[in-house]
């Protein structure tokens, strides 16, 4: 009995043995499996939404054990941010951060992943939509026919709008001169603005020049740095243009499908903690913000809830002409449309 136990213990020795040898080979080959992407993010040089993006390719590095190093360039280092999209989709490098609206005109459903103007009123219900009611899989969807995987978004609270006049009502935006882009630009006009698709350079220029009333430019933080309180001595926060934002990471497919499955996991973890952790950080800085321009004695106000709320179901045709009857941007909206029912946002 001792003999047969002796051998069964070898024998199980043995290939122990031969199971740690595979696994230290395995483990040699991944060791070996170094990868190094590039980044275009949409964010200048030293600003807090760029000081994220550093902290994304951290945290994909120290998932892999530093063998997946993405290097990060600012907006403008390798293209201009316009051609973010099609460098990325040709293989000039591998990874961007954009926002989906920019390319809304091309493919109607990524009007629908960016924000949705006078939509959802909480980040937490939109991230809720890409994560739990197949936001993400349709999102992926429709980059997957320019040859580009969409990863994750970074999901944030509302955008203020800025102004030269008071507003007050949805209705006091009818006749005034506008930069908004996206769907915005669509439901914006929608509701009587001159929309003018500037850039977000130009906003400052345009405000001080009288070339437009009314702008949305970025977060409240991001605005404050511009000097906007300069130029504009009111703001709409909420901005019912932009309640909640999205921005999102995309790839180049052939580079995504390249990857092992350990480090297209690390992508998708660190892009969720990111979108949590600058959702939190914009929560503080808005307060801060805000402080900041009531200083300079810029007045902050909000829409009537049910002024919006009135608006909102105004603004649905607009939206469903925004998908220009394309089948996927259609389930997209639907989708979403759905999930506001379920949460009193529509009824």
């Amino acid at each position: 009995m001792q003999t047969i136990n002796r051998r069964a213990l070898l024998k199980t020795l043995g290939a122990a043995s031969v199971a740690g040898v595979g696994l230290g080979l395995a483990t040699s080959a991944r060791a070996q499996d170094k990868v190094k992407w590039r980044m275009q993010a949409l964010w200048d040089g030293g600003t807090t939404p760029q000081k994220f993006e550093e902290l994304f390719v951290k945290r994909v590095a120290e998932l892999t054990d530093g063998q997946f190093e993405i290097e990060l360039f600012s907006a403008g280092q390798l293209v201009p941010p316009s051609q973010a999209f099609d460098a990325v989709r040709g293989g000039a490098f591998e990874l961007m951060k954009t926002f989906d609206g920019y390319e809304a005109g091309k493919i109607p459903a990524l009007a629908f992943t960016s924000t949705v103007p006078f939509g959802f009123t909480e980040p937490d219900q939109y991230e809720a939509w890409f994560y739990e009611l197949g936001g993400l899989d349709m999102a992926r969807k429709a980059y997957a026919p320019a040859g580009l995987f969409y990863i994750a978004p970074t999901v944030y609270g509302p955008e203020p709008i800025h102004s030269k006049v008071p507003i007050h009502s949805v209705a006091d935006f009818k006749d005034k001169k506008g930069r908004f882009v996206g769907l915005a630009s669509s439901v914006m006009g929608g509701l009587g603005v001159a929309v003018a698709p500037l850039a977000t350079a130009d906003v400052y220029s345009a405000l001080d020049k009288g070339v437009i009333d009314i702008a949305d430019r970025g977060d409240l933080t991001a605005n404050l740095e511009a000097g906007l309180g300069e130029v504009a001595k009111y703001i709409v926060m909420p901005g019912p243009h932009q309640p909640t934002t999205a921005t999102s990471y995309v790839a180049n497919q052939k580079a995504y499908d390249a990857l092992p499955p350990s480090y297209k996991a690390a992508l998708a973890a660190a892009a969720r903690e990111v979108s949590t952790a600058l959702r939190q950080h914009i929560m503080v800085s808005d307060g801060k913000a805000i402080d900041a321009f009531k200083e300079q004695g810029v007045e902050v106000s909000a829409l009537d809830p049910a002024d919006v709320a009135q608006a909102r179901k105004q603004v649905v045709s607009i939206w469903r002409d925004a998908t220009k009857g394309e089948p996927l941007a259609t389930e997209m909206l639907d989708s979403q449309v759905a999930f506001m029912e379920k949460l009193g946002l529509l009824n």
